[in-house]
């Protein structure tokens, strides 16, 4: 089965950075589109992120464009999410996942990926 796990969540002051990362399964991860979404409480989960099987293409939810950058280092099966200048609104669990198909380009839905990491916390106090 694969496994997904996210790290660098944490508590935070408004107007601070993160960089989330995720670790994939190291004989397929370079095979996959990868993505990043969200949940806030009391909030359905939300596309942010994603970046293609190669790095060459990344897309963004128009509500974090210019502040969140979406990276991949395929050599050792790793998903970046930089995150500046946080805000409250940003305070969520955020999730990597692989996308369902090999190689391509996953639309922004969470129907286009099949596997799920169980999140890492990040919480920005103003």
């Amino acid at each position: 089965q694969v496994q997904l796990k996210e790290s660098g969540g944490g508590l935070v002051q408004a107007g601070d950075s993160l960089r989330l990362s995720c670790v994939g399964p190291r004989r397929t991860f370079s095979d996959y589109a990868m993505g990043w979404f969200r949940q806030a409480p009391g909030k359905e989960r939300e596309f942010v992120a994603a970046i293609t099987w190669n790095g060459d293409d990344q897309f963004y939810a128009d509500s974090v464009k210019g502040r969140f950058t979406v990276s991949r280092d395929n050599a050792k099966s790793r998903l970046f999410l930089q995150i500046d200048t946080l805000t409250p609104d940003d305070t969520a669990v955020y999730y990597c996942a692989q996308a369902k198909l090999p190689f391509g380009r996953p639309g922004p839905s969470d129907v286009a990926f099949g596997t799920w990491g169980q999140g890492t916390q990040v919480t920005v106090s103003s």
